[in-house]
């Protein structure tokens, strides 16, 4: 976990955020006095709702105030309480003649402020109540106690709820109700790699290397489990989901599902987890829920919702809306109108679960796109050719081994001058043409019908390199498909020829040449000399001399270029001309079986 920070102190940090935040939206008013963001738009017509608590969980909660969901919310200093001074200045700044509704996450602080604001707020003649959020599955009832649940990200479930239900004109009481049965019909679990670190203070607890807690808390309160050696994604989403949906745990089973519910699922970033990997991590969470549990949410809503400053994790919630709906009575519909209904909140993931009329004129334009491409591949098959040579299975087989073997070292070079993902193409790549190879071994096709499947397989990985070794691949089964139907016959000339043609093609798509430290330094001389009549293993052992010698060039493409000189960097051969050479020589090896 990171422990640097631009600021380095938490002092006028909240502030600036506020500033920002009521900047960048104009419904947005900020009471900087007493921290408050208030909506400009809300009615006094409709009941008010308030939220809020320690900063440091943004864009929680003042990034959903707006229509359809939050009237305000009161900001205290991080991970501390907001005074009952706030609170009842977000009161007085938010009148309604309906009521307002204080929706309280259920910790210490917030509970003792927030309700000591209801009295005086009730003694001032306001109509105020609240509604106190706690759906934590994480502390079962033993160890939660008196002190009940923890409120954690499933509470921005019942914020968008309770919020939806005002801009409607629902009525005080009812308002409140749906409000209430979040904690009966909601719940939520946790999980984190670490604590999170707030700036200015000095470290806190870390989790060892190769674990991570189940059930941390969002102010950095340990969790309730620590799973060592961590297991792979899956298996930490089995373990959460087991907690929150397993019935024989009586401590836990706070909430009943079945298959035939209606449910949602909300997955919140703790603030510290990469884009690629949050999402990555609802995917699986979607694939266990319906594997192991066979549910599959109608609702899915994720992101950066309710952090814990940076922290290093994520959680899930799940709730019942057909329990909720049965509750209130009302029909389902009725709880899912109000979970799409729009808001204007900024933070409010943006689903849009709306009805989607699909253009027809684009269908239409791409059945006639895969009908063309299909002709095409038809077409491109249906010149048999030459057949394929029972060497050529032997040598991409032994190539790609050889490629696979090297994968570390290839990595191990990028990662000095680029950021390390050349072995991973390089894998995939070689991985593909091995799955290819492996299924038409026993009865081979046709040598183009082979090649034109090959070049699929390498169009399918991403990266400069792919680009540049599937035009190459592409070039040369189109201009030898050309040559073998114009001669009819298949020998070292054609081959080369079809090589020299393919590689003019793949010149016409990048400017890398000899001596600019790219892949191009062993392809350009490995098919010149080839064409030349130089045996094979002749012109191998210069594409391997000519990968060798790239440690010595100056990169002139790709992300090595932002790389110094002087930076005590081992000099290392460009990663991708030293797996075609390595893949060269593996064929080659292959070829003479």
């Amino acid at each position: 976990m990171s422990r640097k920070h631009f600021f380095s102190s938490p002092e006028g940090v909240v502030q600036h955020m506020l500033n920002s935040l009521v900047t960048r939206n104009t419904h947005m008013v900020l009471d900087s006095a007493h921290r408050v963001v208030y909506s400009r738009t809300h009615k006094p017509s409709q009941v008010t709702i308030i939220s809020g608590g320690g900063s440091g969980h943004e864009p929680a909660w003042s990034g959903f105030v707006g229509d359809g969901m939050l009237s305000a919310a009161v900001c205290g200093d991080i991970f501390a309480s907001p005074s009952t001074k706030q609170v009842m200045a977000g009161i007085k700044n938010m009148p309604s003649d309906e009521g307002i509704i204080l929706c309280i996450t259920n910790y210490t602080g917030d509970m003792l402020h927030f309700g000591l604001a209801r009295e005086k707020g009730q003694a001032l003649g306001y109509k105020v109540d609240v509604v106190c959020m706690a759906e934590d599955a994480a502390l079962g009832r033993e160890k939660s106690g008196k002190v009940g649940r923890r409120g954690l990200a499933g509470n921005l479930l019942v914020i968008k709820l309770i919020g939806a239900a005002s801009q409607k004109g629902w009525s005080f009481e009812r308002c409140r109700q749906i409000g209430e049965l979040g904690n009966s019909q909601l719940v939520t679990i946790g999980t984190s790699l670490d604590h999170c670190h707030v700036p200015g203070r000095e470290a806190f607890e870390s989790v060892p290397d190769g674990s991570c807690v189940i059930g941390m808390g969002i102010h950095n309160e340990p969790g309730f489990k620590t799973l060592t050696p961590m297991p792979s994604a899956e298996g930490v989403v089995q373990e959460m989901l087991k907690y929150l949906l397993d019935p024989s745990d009586a401590d836990r089973a706070f909430v009943p599902f079945s298959p035939s519910d209606n449910v949602v699922m909300l997955v919140n970033n703790f603030g510290g987890l990469s884009g690629l990997e949050f999402e990555a991590l609802v995917s699986v969470t979607l694939d266990v829920l319906k594997r192991d549990w066979k549910i599959t949410p109608t609702r899915i809503y994720a992101g950066i919702l309710e952090t814990s400053l940076n922290g290093q994790g994520f959680s899930i919630t799940l709730g019942n809306m057909t329990g909720m709906a049965r509750s209130m009575d009302i029909s389902i519909d009725e709880i899912i109108e109000l979970l799409d209904a729009p808001t204007n909140a900024p933070a409010w993931p943006k689903n849009n679960y709306i009805p989607v009329q699909a253009s027809s004129e684009m269908e239409a334009r791409r059945k006639q796109a895969h009908a063309a491409a299909d002709k095409e591949r038809n077409s491109a098959s249906a010149h048999i050719g030459p057949s394929t040579p029972p060497a050529l299975i032997t040598a991409l087989e032994k190539a790609c081994q050889a490629a696979l073997d090297a994968e570390p070292q290839i990595t191990q070079f990028d990662l000095q001058m680029g950021d390390g993902d050349c072995g991973e193409a390089v894998s995939a790549l070689c991985n593909s043409i091995l799955k290819t190879i492996t299924s038409v071994a026993s009865n081979p096709p046709p040598l183009i019908q082979l090649l034109s499947t090959l070049a699929e397989d390498v169009e399918n990985v991403g990266g400069s390199l792919g680009a540049i070794l599937s035009i190459l691949v592409t070039a040369f089964t189109n201009s030898l498909s050309t040559r073998t139907q114009q001669t009819g016959s298949l020998d070292e000339d054609t081959v080369a020829e079809a090589a020299k043609e393919a590689l003019e093609g793949v010149m016409r798509y990048t400017s890398a040449r000899e001596g600019d430290r790219t892949v191009m330094d062993v392809l350009i001389p490995f098919i010149n000399v080839f064409g030349d009549g130089k045996g094979l293993g002749q012109c191998v052992e210069l594409a391997r001399e000519k990968a060798e010698a790239t440690k010595e060039l100056k990169a002139r493409f790709g992300r090595a270029t932002y790389v110094g000189d002087a930076d005590g960097r081992e000099k290392v051969p460009d990663p991708g001309a030293w797996a075609v050479g390595v893949w060269l020589k593996g064929f080659e090896e292959g070829w003479r079986v």
